[in-house]
């Protein structure tokens, strides 16, 4: 080389890893301070061009030695970076243990493999993430307020130590709880307030003392090869979506104590792909806002309680909801869409501004197979108990629209589910069922328990599609398979299920409009279809082997035979 162009080896390895490790997150691993910057320096190294500077913490004053408190250091690393038009923040090898993080605009963190950045166990380590609005709480541990081109990635663990924040108690913002007397003052582990453009990949999230993830008001986000476990507290969320857009997920691993993917409020254009869940009480949880544009796919769910995917809307515009090619296995409640709210009744009476009507509509869920459990049992990694709500014994599949509030086109394709069974008389009887609830369990928390049809219930639905659905029960269930209760325009199309000597395989009360073609009864039934009230008319059902059931037709309360076309 000439004199002008000629460069060191040390040099030349430093231009050439930079950008490399930038990328791709290589060679951070275990490196010493020094090879990140010049030694006893506060600075990066002055040849290396603007945002693609690397920060060793350790550089900063941080020891990682598992006793120190490295707070100041690694915010000190992180300032410098920013103010130098961003770069790479490196967390090397050993234990750091910090309380309040504040990352900025062009920060990337990477914490590396067997680094691990520890919250301290002391609440006066942390504070509130400025900017952040202390709904559900803004005590945390790393977060990020109206800043853009963020990134957290490594095979490293970010662990909140939140084992030592449980005192027994929860944020009381459960069923009819309104947070009253609830444990607020703990940290999130991170929570991104409205922030644009950033990513979170590779990295473990474990043991936080509240929620592990809260993303709020924020734009284009990117979550890859997460894993988080969640479980030493209270109301362990794993992602908790708020009035965000444009988020795609994939490829992560989920086990967390509560909902495992809350999206709450307007999230819309969102993506989940790839990815395994488990936790006691929701995984995709829906509720108020304009939640539109979702798609869940190629997902598996086990270990789940408290149903895998709950709508529950209050005052909403929920549409354009897709659910495809889902596993899920030992869960209760597998599916519930419902109203929590009593403004739904007319529509329009409530205090708000908004006096346009509520709607759920568009959703479909196709390729799903799940076995439903009789009843949520304690995970045993899981150190405090959890109680078990009569409403979620013996669960179905619950679609429940409100007075003249319905649920719109929704459709249900090559669902095949087997259930627990075990459902008595006493329940397929119930006929009073109170349409609203604060959780979809609720509504079936008066005696008898659980719901009175062991495979779907549909209540106040105007579109409903199923096809090639098949039920199944482990042990003999009295309950029929599937209720509709004033459901409007339905399709039924190579339905499969099992019936029960003691009563009817499908009830219709004041339902309208159905065509059931091509429908097997797999066990003896007492009865095929049973039609009850004077307002169900033009039930059609063309086709099938209803040969096991001893009566094709039973007509009670107010119905009449004109409205039931039977050919078979």
């Amino acid at each position: 080389m000439k004199n002008n162009d000629s460069v060191s080896r040390r040099q030349w390895f430093e231009r050439m890893a930079v950008p490399a490790i930038t990328l791709a997150g290589a060679g951070l691993i275990g490196m010493p301070a020094a090879a990140t910057a010049a030694p006893h320096s506060n600075a990066p190294h002055e040849d290396m061009s603007a945002g693609n500077a690397l920060y060793n913490v350790k550089d900063f004053g941080a020891k990682g030695d598992g006793q120190t408190l490295d707070t100041a250091a690694i915010q000190a690393a992180i300032d410098a970076c920013t103010k130098e038009q961003g770069g790479t923040v490196v967390i090397p090898a050993g234990e750091f243990i910090c309380g309040t993080i504040e990352l900025k605009s062009g920060v990337t963190l990477h914490v590396a493999t067997n680094s691990r950045l520890l919250g301290s166990k002391k609440r006066e380590d942390y504070t509130a993430g400025k900017g952040v609005p202390s709904g559900n709480g803004n005590i945390v541990f790393i977060y990020a307020a109206n800043a853009e081109n963020i990134s957290i990635e490594g095979y490293g663990t970010i662990d909140g130590n939140g084992l030592s924040f449980y005192n027994g108690k929860g944020d009381n913002t459960g069923p009819n709880q309104r947070g009253v007397g609830g444990n607020f003052d703990r940290p999130h582990l991170i929570v991104f307030y409205q922030c644009t453009r950033f990513q979170v990949k590779d990295i473990l999230l474990t043991n936080s003392a509240y929620h592990c993830f809260r993303i709020l008001k924020c734009k284009h986000v990117q979550l890859h090869n997460i894993r988080i476990y969640n479980r030493v507290n209270k109301n362990n969320d794993g992602f908790h979506f708020n009035d965000t857009q444009y988020v795609h997920i994939t490829n992560c691993d989920v086990q967390c104590q509560d909902d495992a993917c809350a999206l709450f409020g307007s999230n819309q254009f969102v993506t989940v792909t790839n990815c395994s869940f488990s936790t006691r009480w929701s995984i995709f949880r829906f509720g108020g806002g304009e939640a539109q544009n979702i798609t869940i796919s190629n997902c598996l769910i086990y270990d789940t309680y408290g149903c895998p995917i709950k709508i529950s809307s209050g005052r909403a515009k929920i549409e354009n909801l897709s659910f495809s090619n889902i596993i899920m296995r030992n869960v209760t409640g597998p599916i519930g869409i419902g109203f929590t709210g009593s403004s739904n009744q007319n529509n329009n009476n409530n205090n708000t501004t908004d006096t346009t009507p509520s709607f759920v509509r568009n959703i479909s869920f196709s390729n799903i197979r799940a076995s439903v459990v009789e009843k949520p049992v304690n995970h045993p990694d899981i150190h405090f108990g959890v109680n078990v709500f009569d409403g979620e014994l013996n669960s179905c599949i619950t679609l429940n629209g409100v007075g003249k509030v319905y649920l719109e086109n929704i459709s249900l394709s090559d669902i095949h589910v087997v259930y627990a069974g075990g459902g008595t008389k006493e329940q397929a009887g119930k006929r009073e069922v109170p349409e609203l609830s604060a959780e979809y369990f609720g509504v079936w928390g008066t005696a008898p328990f659980g719901p009175p049809a062991y495979g779907l219930y549909a209540r106040n639905v105007k579109g409903l599609s199923l096809h090639n659905v098949r039920f199944t029960y482990e042990k003999p269930d009295a309950r029929p398979a599937i209720i509709l209760d004033n459901v409007q325009d339905a399709t039924i199309n190579g339905l499969s299920a099992q019936g029960s000597t003691a009563g009817e395989l499908l009830r219709f009360v004041n339902t309208k409009d159905v065509l059931l073609t091509a429908t097997r009864v797999l066990s003896p039934a007492a009865v095929f279809l049973q039609v009850e009230g004077a307002a169900s008319e033009n039930i059609k059902v063309d086709g099938g082997d209803i040969s096991k059931a001893v009566k094709p037709l039973a007509l009670v309360s107010g119905a009449v035979k004109k409205a039931v076309t039977l050919r078979v």
